[in-house]
């Protein structure tokens, strides 16, 4: 929909901006904290596209706490460090009912047998966050870090949005509120589902991806991951009551999402009681848990207890068992990737685990099954612990005289091809060497190069990709660019205007660049960044198809696995003749000198950048100094030459740098190096010449 924004006068546009971005929190309070959406999502995203039109033809009413400032953006940021005003301590963790009785009674002597109250809540198994906010606006959110000082991860939280931005209500001037940063399971799973069919690391659990996301550098992907956030703690000098329970409804009302999941407790039975109800009910939430956190709720009871040098002593953590359920094993398929590796997957009766419905369950590799010893119809120990597959931790041994199964022994033969597979020395995984010939091999090889970080042909998804290569419409990837409006027309699902979208994508992928398109092809063990230093390396594809071992091994982050994949790709006259069927409809084999400006003014320099930048975004910079001979190195050393320092560089950084005497520019000075202007002597600052620039 296209607003004109020409037909307002300054005023009106203002007064309609404002009321937009009034009711588009209201919108995003509704559907993110009291899960109860009043208007559909089109609806939204009118008004939202709306507010967008007029904040672009208006910038002088920009608002940094506006809803469009949620999807959070592409420049890369370094973070920051801020010291806490109150240092985030850990809790002591208990895992038994005794020790929590043994808790509750010293909390009663400490307090010198007065009454008291304990507030029980879930512990989120999430990443600590603290949030600051003055006169009703977050101005700062920090990461635990090491409890005394965390990363200011201010740009990436305001992506999330269940935290509000602006305050409502009668809320204190300044306080501090604390929680969990979460992702939810279904998230999780579609998450690692997607980076399991890039055959990318999967996240170990929830928790592990979101502390990985809060800590990505482009706010952007943290808002495509659709984290959550619960809060349960409130600091501050002048806090509506003394009762934390009761600044936890008064934070519901500021705008806060406060779990329903809380009870105050008003003896031990009580806390039984909750701990004992959670320790089942849990399984059903859409988040992960791993226990109960149980806290005084009197806040002047809380500053009598104190603290150990650790810990409050006013508050533990009961941790629940690793949830796990016992079912039995049908049998044992294999799956087979786009690199060939053989997952073995276990078949189970159905069982809920973690809030979901557990079907199968990893089995990873020969040596685990070997490890397990298991047959056919076991009953078998299973633990989700937050993996999108669960996996199998214990045999239930078998009763008297009771007659087991078939053994399961892994797979000889490929379980799609037949081909016998085999096991690289030091690797635990099995695989079909048969690439080109097995059919998941194949069709997994056709889905990567379609895919958005390779030659980003749109609408030729997994379900299209496999319906045409079982229609034999596409045999290998080279076979794509033979496809015709009528040939895709008659697909199911897919229509004439659908086809054309597709011819017209594939005609765009032919501009796609030499190391996109080096990464598309699909050589094993060759990622998106080695492609990258490959094609940089040897500049064209026949220069790489005739390089040995030696050359290959010279490039950075380039190893004998590696390179012996390399060698063996361009070894097969198959992959060389898709190569010449791909040249001949147009794609780029070369490295096409003239996209970038290219020199060697920083040829054998290395460089360490840190901080953030006004002109360029950091990735900007990395791309410059390699187009211009230079090297990035993560970290300071000896061997780096220059720190491209820009506004919050990093206090570690900065120390080590004095220590080396390493020379620190900025990105004037850089600049001005790779234009030829500045190449024989730089410029260095320091903190009296930009007092801005370790602020």
């Amino acid at each position: 929909m296209e607003y004109d924004t020409k037909k307002l006068d300054r005023e009106t546009a203002r007064t309609r901006m404002e009321n937009l971005r009034a009711e588009l929190d209201m919108h995003n309070h509704n559907y993110y904290v009291l899960n109860n959406p009043t208007i559909s999502d089109k609806e939204f995203d009118d008004k939202m596209h709306e507010l967008q039109a007029l904040e672009t033809a208006w910038p002088e009413f920009f608002d940094p706490h506006s809803p469009t400032q949620r999807v959070g953006s592409d420049l890369t940021k370094n973070f920051a460090q801020v010291e806490h005003k109150y240092p985030m301590l850990s809790l002591s963790n208990t895992y038994s009912e005794t020790e929590v009785r043994d808790w509750y009674e010293r909390v009663s002597k400490g307090l010198g047998g007065k009454e008291f109250e304990v507030v029980g809540e879930l512990k989120y198994d999430g990443t600590s966050i603290s949030l600051i906010y003055e006169h009703g606006r977050l101005v700062r959110a920090v990461t635990r870090g090491d409890g005394v000082r965390g990363d200011d991860v201010t740009a990436n939280v305001k992506t999330i949005r269940c935290i509000p931005l602006k305050l409502h209500g009668n809320y204190p001037d300044e306080f501090e509120i604390r929680g969990e940063i979460l992702m939810p399971w279904a998230v999780f799973e579609e998450l690692n589902r997607e980076r399991e069919e890039q055959e990318e690391p999967l996240f170990a659990n929830p928790r592990n991806a979101a502390s990985g996301t809060l800590k990505q550098q482009n706010p952007a992907i943290v808002a495509e991951r659709k984290l959550d956030a619960y809060l349960y703690y409130v600091l501050g000098e002048n806090l509506p009551a003394d009762k934390h329970y009761e600044n936890l409804k008064a934070a519901r009302q500021w705008g806060f999402k406060i779990s329903d999941a809380i009870r105050v407790c008003h003896n031990i039975e009580e806390i039984m009681d909750f701990i004992n109800f959670w320790d089942t009910e849990r399984k059903n939430l859409p988040v992960a848990t791993d226990g109960i956190v149980l806290k005084v709720n009197s806040l002047q009871q809380q500053q009598e207890l104190g603290y150990t040098a650790k810990s409050p002593r006013w508050a533990i953590a009961y941790k629940f068992q690793a949830e796990r359920a016992i079912t039995v094993l049908r049998s044992v398929s294999y799956q087979v990737g786009r690199t060939g590796a053989v997952t073995p997957v276990a078949n189970l009766d159905p069982v809920q685990l973690s809030g979901t419905i557990v079907k199968r369950a990893s089995l990873h590799n020969a040596d685990i099954i070997a490890g397990l010893d298991l047959h056919v119809g076991d009953r078998v120990y299973v633990e989700k612990g937050g993996e999108i597959i669960p996996k199998i931790t214990g045999v239930e041994p078998p009763a008297n005289n009771e007659t087991r199964g078939p053994k399961v022994t892994f797979a000889d033969v490929c379980p799609e091809c037949g081909t016998p597979l085999i096991r690289y020395e030091g690797e635990a995984a099995h695989y079909c060497p048969n690439e080109n010939g097995c059919p998941p091999q194949r069709i997994g090889k056709i889905e990567h190069f379609t895919a958005r970080k390779a030659m980003n042909i749109e609408g030729l998804g997994s379900e299209t990709v496999t319906a045409l290569y079982k229609n034999g419409l596409l045999k290998d990837v080279a076979d794509i660019y033979d496809l015709t409006v009528p040939i895709l027309a008659q697909q199911e699902r897919l229509g004439t205007k659908s086809a054309q979208n597709i011819l017209d994508a594939c005609e765009k992928s032919k501009q796609v660049p030499f190391e996109r398109v080096l990464f598309a092809l699909g050589i094993r063990f060759v990622g998106e960044t080695t492609a990258k230093k490959i094609a940089a390396a040897f500049k064209d594809i026949d220069t790489l198809s005739a390089a040995g071992k030696e050359e290959l091994l010279a490039v950075d982050e380039v190893g004998e696995r590696i390179a012996e994949s390399v060698l063996n790709y361009f070894s097969s006259p198959e992959n060389q003749e898709i190569i010449s069927r791909l040249r001949a409809k147009g794609l780029k084999f070369k490295t096409d000198e003239n996209e970038r400006t290219r020199t060697n003014v920083l040829q054998g320099k290395t460089f360490v950048i840190s901080g953030t930048f006004d002109l360029h975004s950091r990735e900007e910079y990395k791309q410059m100094i390699e187009d211009n001979g230079g090297k990035n190195l993560s970290s300071v050393s000896a061997k780096t030459d220059y720190i491209l320092a820009g506004h919050n560089m990093g206090p570690a950084k900065l120390e080590k740098a004095r220590e080396l005497g390493i020379t620190i520019i900025d990105e004037q000075t850089f600049l001005e190096m790779i234009a030829g202007n500045n190449s024989e002597q730089t410029r260095p600052i320091t903190t009296a010449t930009q007092p801005t620039l370790f602020d």
